[in-house]
Parts: structure tokens; sequence; C-alpha cells
């Protein structure tokens, strides 16, 4: 299984061990399914991560996130983005996730905002789950 997971997924797994979210990511090295990620959808994670407020939440110092980051990166499939298809959803920063998913043939895009994907995923036949429902599947 392809997946691209949205930054709120990434970050809601950082800040607690308790969900769906963090079980996702702790399955990423044993290779259950293969990550997906785009330069910029990487650069996004950061971002997010190096955030005050998200340091402050998930407890993270800025060493400790870029060492995530790092050993993250050493298991993503990197994704060229050749076609942009703009405008597809309502959340402009949700247009780079979605371009993604479909240059990088994903066959999930795990979000925590399903609904902002609803349409376009209809129009390309692709599939946006919550991360529960993804674990679900690979258990």
């Amino acid at each position: 299984m392809r997946l691209v997971i949205d930054t709120s997924v990434v970050a809601a797994g950082l800040r607690s061990r308790l969900g769906a979210s963090y079980l996702l990511l702790s399955m990423i090295p044993a290779r259950r399914f293969q990550l997906l990620a785009s330069p910029p959808l990487f650069l996004e994670y950061e971002d997010v991560l190096l955030r005050p407020e998200q340091r402050l939440a998930h407890g993270f110092s800025v060493d400790q996130v870029q060492q995530f980051l790092s050993e993250l990166a050493a298991w993503v499939e990197p994704v060229e983005i050749h076609f942009q298809w703009r405008p597809q959803v309502r959340d402009a920063g949700d247009e780079m996730v979605l371009e993604t998913a479909l240059n990088g043939r994903a066959d999930v895009l795990v979000t925590h905002n399903v609904r902002h994907f609803a349409e376009a995923a209809l129009r390309f036949q692709l599939q946006v789950l919550k991360p529960q429902d993804v674990v679900r599947r690979l258990r």
C-alpha cells in the first residue's frame, strides 16, 4: 500500500503515543506500507513540527525534530511533482498533499481532514482515510 500522510497526522503522531497517528508512524520501519512525500510536503512537515507551539505540544527539541525527520526521510519514497491540478480543494495548503498523492500514485491519502479532500478524491478515484482506518487495514 502506497500512502501519503498529511502533516496533521505526522504532528498528531508526535504529540501523543495513544492515537492511531502514532501507531501509523511507528509502522513505517516495518515496511507495512510505502510512505510517499514530495519535497514541498516534507518541507511542510519540517516547518510545522519546528513551530514553537508544536514543539511545546510534542516536547521535542529542535535537534530531536531534525533527528526524527532524518529518520523519516530514510523511509520515504520521493515524489516529483510533474503535474499540478490546482485548484482542486478549498484549502490551498492541501493542494500539495493531493498533488503528492496523485503524482506518487498513492493508494491512500491519510488525513484527519477527510472532508477537505472528499470532492477531489471522487474525481481522481483516490481513497482518503483517517489514520485509524488505515491502521485497521494494516493490522
